[in-house]
């Protein structure tokens, strides 16, 4: 920073807490890029540091007795080359850490993460990944997240909405003619392992979602986006482009529907109920059907019936 700002007593004790994890982390830091990280001034940051030499860990008595007790850092660097380093942590290292495992866990949903326009291109993400690397408690198996066929949708998302305009595509829905479309692009999600962009369709005149599988031929148009700012529903929310599905399941896996049934009517028949309900894409009823073990059987609409047979007759050939 170019001019000093008072810093009060509670901020600079903030800034000590977070200052203090920070240099462990970066092992050996300038005065100056540590000044600029916390927003403070060069001269601010020395007297930090310096104040770090007088904090501890309280020995039996309740002050500190030994050298070891206190933090403490590499004077000869600082007053010659003006650089941090952190010599003796007070027993920071022992703090509990992650896992090989449970950092291969979360690098994972990272990774998945850094995919999503808007979120991956900013360095947190990276950032992250990086310190969750480190601070496994053992080296991290190498996580690789497979990149699926909808990838260079994401691509020319991500690229469009950095440039402010519209993209195009071709959008094929179920048991319907292909159609061109122009969309100002809001989101992009991803549910139940699918991926779905939410955005104002030009040729609809609303909001709408597209199941990016469905998505080709998809590239900018260089036309400003215009409806960006239009209220976006809910992933699911009914709307005008919903179908009408039907599915049947026993009555004590009820609760393992969840949101399905909603806003379901709910019919009984015997042991089973049969639930009708608004769903936005049909081809997710053929996850739902798998994930509860052949319990629900789809019903309708026809091409959602036929997407479920034809997914587990594929999941059963791999067992042939």
């Amino acid at each position: 920073m170019s001019a000093a700002r008072p810093l009060h007593a509670t901020e600079r004790a903030a800034l000590i807490l977070q200052l203090v994890p920070y240099l462990l982390g970066k092992g050996e830091v300038s005065v100056a890029e540590a000044a600029d990280e916390f927003e403070v001034t060069p001269e601010q940051m020395r007297e930090m540091v310096q104040k770090l030499t007088v904090i501890g860990r309280p020995g039996e008595g309740g002050y500190w007795q030994l050298p070891n007790d206190l933090f403490d850092i590499d004077w000869d660097l600082l007053d010659e080359r003006d650089l941090i380093v952190i010599t003796n942590s007070v027993g920071l290292e022992r703090s509990p850490r992650l896992t090989a495992r449970e950092a291969a866990a979360l690098l994972a949903g990272l990774q998945l993460t850094a995919t999503l326009p808007g979120v991956g291109d900013r360095g947190v993400v990276q950032s992250l990944l990086t310190k969750l690397a480190r601070g496994a408690a053992s080296a991290p198996a190498d996580v690789i997240v497979a990149p699926g066929p909808v990838d260079d949708v994401r691509v020319t998302v991500a690229d469009a909405l950095r440039e402010g305009v519209a993209v195009s595509f071709t959008y094929q829905a179920p048991d319907a003619a292909p159609t061109t479309r122009t969309v100002d692009p809001v989101k992009v999600h991803i549910a139940d392992g699918q991926w779905y962009l939410q955005g104002w369709c030009h040729l609809r005149q609303g909001m709408r979602t597209f199941h990016l599988e469905r998505v080709s031929d998809v590239g900018p148009t260089g036309i400003p986006i215009s409806h960006g700012g239009e209220p976006v529903p809910d992933l699911f929310e009914p709307g005008a482009g919903d179908v009408t599905a039907r599915v049947r399941y026993p009555r004590q896996i009820a609760p393992l529907l969840g949101d399905y049934l909603a806003r379901a009517d709910i019919a009984a028949e015997g042991d089973c109920e049969t639930a009708t309900m608004r769903v936005a894409d049909e081809q997710s009823l053929k996850r739902l059907a798998a994930r509860l073990g052949g319990d629900v059987e789809v019903l309708a609409p026809a091409v959602a019936r036929r997407a479920t047979a034809a997914w587990a007759a594929a999941g059963l050939a791999q067992y042939r």
